[in-house]
Order: structure tokens, then C-alpha cells, then sequence
């Protein structure tokens, strides 16, 4: 993608890592406030990585508790301006991901006007292996991921190594399409879709909780697609679309349980499969428009 001298984001900050609160711990006791920080993260990390992290704090990596969260009005980019700034002209790579994000600021801002409806940005957080979140203990484990309580994406970007060479999907829209989809996340948030999801996974079956995240998270990587299409004429750039399909590919669900357990289990399935993530983003990202991603979400 090419953003040239556009701006970037006020709304960014930069932490040095922490203990996140009392470790591992800090998850515990709050799988519903865990649900935003884990069921939204991009999924890189893995269904072994989850189990595996749930199982440590005593949680149910597949099922729910607790209703949805309750979002809080993030800060305004005003205050920080400074130290945003800052923060994005660190280095090459934070300065385009600041980038994208100001790009998802203005789209989304003019799609909620149209709807008649104020859109309210989220804060990009980069950090260091771990973190304190409102959804608990963030760990650069999970991969990027979305906390809607307290209205930010956290991004380890040590996660775009990983993606680029253990999954084989570089290159800066593959990036771009990791925060279009947190965003997506954000969107679902203001506009109710993830706590009405929420509500119907606090009285389903773990099959029927885990169909519901696949059609929540799918969403979100159509309306990743939407933004990309915003960006078509702009700063799209040959190749780009197929990075994103590279990396939708490469984050299915059966691509990360083939790699990680050998075998396939669809009932287990939390983000959708290769194909449908592929489907998802090109469906948005063709349609322009988050009306054609609803279908997703019709009924809930």
C-alpha cells in the first residue's frame, strides 16, 4: 500500500510491557471480560496457544460466561498528540500501521455519517510481550486482539515476523488487513452486533458459541475488506489483495489446527476457515459497503 506523506493517528500509544497485573492470574475469574481480548484476537497464535493459556488460568476456551462487556468511551487523540506522534515516526513499520489507522478513522467516519451515526475511533496500542487490558492480561501469544472494554487494539507487531515466516504471508497489506480487522471488532462494538452475539453465546451450546464467533469474526474480515475498497483507488497497489488473501489463508482455522495438531476439527472452529475468511474479505472489499456484510450476523 501506498500512503505517502498522509497522516497518521492520534490515537496511538507505546508501552514498555509490564507484568500485566499479577501474570497469568490476571485472566482469571473473568472469562467474560476475557472473551473480547481472546475470542477477538486475530487468531495467529492458535487454537493450541488458547487452550493451552485457559487451561493455565482455569477458563473454558471454548464457552462463555458472564454477559458482554460494557464499552467505555475511549480518550481523544488531542491530548496525546504529542507522544502519538512520536510513537508512529519511531520506525518505517509503526509509522504505516499509524497510517492505516488514520485511513480506517476517516472511512469509518464517513460510512457512520452516513448512517446517521457518530463514529468514536479506538486506540492502537503497541507493546511488548505483555500487557495490562481492561480484558485482562494481554499476551503477544494471542496475536493482535481487541479489548471492548476499554476500546483498544493491542498489537505486539513481533506478530508480523511470525506471520510473514512461520505462515508465509508478508507484505504491508497482509499488516493492514490485521488492523482492519480489529477495527472491525470496534465497529461490531458501537454498533451492538458483539454484545447481542454475546447474549445469544451465554445460552448456547459450545457448538452453537463457537458458530456464533465464526459469523462475528467473519464479519470482521469483511468489513476489513470494506475499508480495503475505501483505499482501491488511493493507496491500493498491485498485489495487494492477494497478500490479503495469503494471510486470510493462512490464519483458517483448519490451516492453524493442520500445522498445529495435524488433524482438522470444524466443531472446534472460532475464526472460520481459510476459505471462508477469503470469501469474508473479498466479499467486502467487492461490495464497498458494510451492508454487504450483514448476512453474517442476520438473525442474532
Amino acid at each position: 500500500m501506498r500512503f505517502g506523506n498522509r497522516r497518521t493517528s492520534r490515537n496511538v500509544e507505546s508501552r514498555s510491557g509490564d507484568g500485566g497485573g499479577g501474570g497469568l492470574g490476571g485472566l482469571g475469574g473473568g472469562a467474560g471480560m476475557l472473551l473480547g481480548m481472546v475470542f477477538s484476537r486475530f487468531g495467529i497464535g492458535g487454537v493450541v496457544v488458547l487452550v493451552l493459556i485457559m487451561f493455565l488460568v482455569g477458563g473454558d476456551p471454548l464457552g462463555l460466561s458472564g454477559g458482554g462487556q460494557q464499552a467505555v468511551a475511549p480518550r481523544t487523540g488531542s491530548q496525546g498528540a504529542p507522544a502519538a506522534a512520536e510513537v508512529c515516526e519511531s520506525d518505517p513499520d509503526r509509522r504505516f500501521l499509524c497510517q492505516v489507522l488514520a485511513s480506517t478513522e476517516d472511512h469509518w467516519s464517513q460510512m457512520f455519517t452516513a448512517a446517521g451515526a457518530t463514529y468514536a475511533p479506538p486506540r492502537l496500542v503497541f507493546y511488548p510481550g505483555r500487557t495490562r487490558t481492561e480484558c485482562g492480561s494481554g499476551l503477544a501469544e494471542m496475536g493482535p486482539f481487541y479489548c471492548p472494554a476499554d476500546q483498544r487494539i493491542y498489537l505486539d507487531t513481533s506478530f508480523f515476523d511470525d506471520l510473514a515466516r512461520r505462515h508465509g504471508a508478508p507484505g504491508d497489506f497482509a499488516q493492514a488487513y490485521v488492523i482492519g480487522h480489529e477495527v472491525g471488532h470496534h465497529v461490531q462494538t458501537l454498533t451492538g452486533t458483539a454484545n447481542a452475539i454475546r447474549r445469544a453465546q451465554s445460552s448456547a451450546s459450545e457448538r452453537e458459541s463457537n458458530a456464533l464467533q465464526v459469523r462475528m469474526e467473519l464479519q470482521a474480515d469483511c468489513y476489513a475488506g470494506v475499508w480495503a475498497a475505501r483505499e482501491r483507488n488511493a493507496a491500493m497497489e498491485p498485489g495487494d489483495l492477494e497478500e490479503g488473501m495469503t494471510a486470510a489463508a493462512a490464519i483458517g482455522d483448519d490451516a492453524l489446527q493442520r500445522a498445529g495438531q495435524g488433524y482438522v476439527q470444524p466443531e472446534s472452529f472460532t475464526h472460520g476457515s481459510s476459505a471462508q475468511r477469503q470469501e469474508a474479505l473479498m466479499r467486502g472489499y467487492q461490495g464497498g459497503d458494510p451492508y454487504a456484510c450483514d448476512s453474517y450476523t442476520t438473525g442474532i
